[in-house]
């Protein structure tokens, strides 16, 4: 397990962030058969959540700037140093009373992502990395899949939905991939997605339309498990396009080729 003096920080906002949700998600339930539904009260504590991660890395951190899904971007005094987060990955999961939600927060410095959490409240699984020192998943080693034959992988993805994404595009993925692979999944939180495969539980995943914050956290977690990640044509930035591809090096070549071949 990493031991450093940021992951403590790290973990201690998370845990502390966590507390929130879990309360709220508690009250998710009753307010389904409400009138007004629990979309206001989900917001709320997505808002809360974040302030709370944000007041506690402040504090130990003075100075770092950040880039979040509520609040955007907030420059700080130290230039080198952004932390990437998402208060509640899995909101519609979340808002439907659905136990697959996450916090996920990473560490940029100098634009190399450094240090990554994501903690599954609900389930209590803690995934930690930092650059160069592995991966965890609560105290335990964690490495990607080693299947290499695409008709053995389970590969995970994302669904556009109303008013997001390029259907058309996804559905000529989704028909090109699913006639080589032998199972496919949609869980519904990005950050998830990611550390499954950091630790073999999905062999590969690809998804477009994501943010920083979605993905800084488990880019890392995959790298450090052994795992290769590109953007989902192959470049070298996901972060920057959005979009994103991962597993072991054979599985992520292979869903790499399948992705161009759909695009034609």
């Amino acid at each position: 397990m990493i031991r450093s003096p940021l992951m403590t920080v790290m973990t201690d906002a998370v845990m502390k962030a966590s507390r929130s949700l879990k309360r709220d998600f508690g009250e998710v339930e009753n307010l389904q058969v409400s009138r007004k539904g629990p979309g206001d009260f989900v917001s709320a504590a997505d808002r809360k959540a974040e302030k709370i991660l944000r007041e506690a890395l402040e504090k130990a951190r003075p100075g770092y700037g950040f880039v979040m899904e509520e609040e955007g971007v907030v420059q700080g005094t130290d230039p080198s140093h952004r932390w990437h987060i998402d208060p509640l990955d899995g909101t519609t999961n979340f808002l439907h009373g659905l136990p697959q939600f996450a916090i996920s927060v990473g560490l940029e410095r100098d634009g190399q992502i450094v240090a990554g959490v994501i903690y599954d409240p609900i389930k209590d699984e803690l995934f930690i990395a930092e650059r160069g020192k592995g991966a965890y998943l609560n105290n335990r080693r964690i490495r990607v899949a080693a299947r290499s034959d695409l008709a053995d992988a389970v590969v995970a993805c994302g669904l556009p939905h109303i008013g997001k994404g390029d259907h058309g595009l996804f559905l000529r993925e989704s028909a090109t991939v699913m006639s080589y692979v032998g199972g496919m999944r949609r869980f519904g939180a990005a950050s998830l997605d990611l550390a499954y495969v950091a630790c073999g539980r999905f062999d590969a995943y690809w998804e477009r339309g994501l943010s920083s914050w979605d993905m800084a956290a488990g880019i890392l977690m995959i790298r450090e498990a052994g795992g290769f990640v590109s953007d989902a044509d192959g470049g070298s930035d996901p972060l920057g396009k959005g979009t994103i591809a991962c597993g072991n090096e054979t599985l992520h070549r292979d869903l790499l080729k399948l992705l161009k071949k759909a695009k034609g």
